[in-house]
């Protein structure tokens, strides 16, 4: 080995880097100030990136074909398994949870799940055994159940690449998710998993809209890990969402999947281009945006995570100087994991002055 030289990833990162200006740094817009346009240019091109204008394009004409497989009674709320078209030939299989009482029509939360092999079934209490169970109470990521208690509509659905949006091939060998293959086979023709999952979240909303008892007004999105991501970029790119609470996910690209390492679903070719993630909250602005993390998150360290929170919030206070009150980071005393203390409050005060 003492003759062998290896790949030098310091300066190879410092030619990436200076080899490109972000098209949208947030920083250049204050000298026209006009961020609706700056929002509406990047929001358009994000999508395009991510392949989520394909995709749409792809399902604008399909039936959502709704059907019901199960309706189940628990204390205090009503559960239905649903099923709606995605696209041509994929179906997206959720649980609609409804309250047995409290006004309506309901503020809906939508939940979606990280990286899990079981996906939508944790977050709705659904375990498989007693340590499945412990696990996921111990990092409060029984979110759906959370939420319905707290007199929500929800939709908690699988991500695509997990449990019945896995594929047989990863299902059938026990292994977590299909996210590799899947972004493989996407990132060939144009797509990610990113924009696929955006466009799920987006036909469910659309789905939502077909129900009398959903106050369509008022919707959120909140998950953990993978499932704040999809959160994340749900909000950015689909304006229907009026509150966004993303956990254990918000840091800098370059601090956290160009730094640590994370599953290839992560990946939007050529994002830094456009902009880093600060960048992309800004296409949630002024929308309220609650940021939970741990502070000993190893997978997206805090350091990172501050640096960009303080971008964002010089984004909302641009956009509107009282905006800062409807953006925020919450630390939670812990690592990678979901943080409930300070949700649920906050998603009720931003609903209940939307009324």
């Amino acid at each position: 080995m003492a003759d062998t030289i290896l790949f030098g990833t310091d300066p190879y990162m410092r030619n990436l880097k200076g080899s490109v200006a972000r098209e949208f740094d947030y920083t250049r817009v204050p000298e026209s100030g006009d961020w609706v346009g700056w929002q509406q240019s990047f929001r358009q091109r994000l999508a395009d990136l991510s392949g989520l204008t394909g995709i749409r394009e792809l399902s604008r004409h399909l039936p959502l074909s709704p059907r019901t497989t199960e309706v189940a009674h628990f204390p205090g709320y009503r559960r239905e398994k649903m099923y709606i078209a995605a696209e041509p030939g994929v179906e997206i299989p959720f649980y609609l949870l409804l309250p047995e009482s409290g006004t309506k029509p309901f503020p809906l939360v939508l939940t979606p799940h990280g990286h899990g092999r079981r996906g939508k079934e944790t977050y709705v209490g659904n375990f498989a055994s007693d340590d499945e169970k412990q696990a996921a109470l111990a990092g409060e990521r029984d979110i759906a159940l959370q939420a319905v208690k707290e007199g929500y509509a929800v939709i908690a659905m699988d991500v695509r690449g997990f449990w019945e949006m896995s594929r047989e091939e990863e299902f059938s060998k026990n292994k977590t998710s299909s996210c590799d293959e899947l972004q493989k086979r996407a990132f060939m023709y144009g797509r990610t998993l990113i924009g696929e999952r955006v466009h799920d979240m987006g036909r469910l909303i659309d789905y939502a809209f077909t129900r009398p008892d959903i106050d369509t007004s008022r919707i959120a999105i909140t998950g953990n890990s993978g499932g704040g991501t999809v959160s994340f970029y749900t909000a950015a790119l689909d304006e229907r969402i009026a509150v966004c609470m993303p956990g254990s996910c918000f840091c800098t690209y370059l601090g956290s999947v160009m730094n640590v390492p994370h599953c290839l679903c992560n990946v939007i070719p050529g994002i830094m281009q456009l902009g880093e993630i600060y960048d992309v909250a800004g296409l949630i602005a002024p929308r309220p945006v609650l940021f939970v993390h741990g502070i000993r998150d190893a997978d997206f360290p805090i350091g990172h995570t501050r640096e960009a929170f303080a971008h964002v919030r010089n984004i909302y206070e641009a956009i509107d100087r009282k905006g800062t009150d409807r953006c925020e980071l919450y630390e939670g005393d812990g690592g990678h994991r979901y943080y409930k203390e300070r949700v649920w409050p906050f998603v009720r005060f931003m609903f209940d002055i939307r009324q």
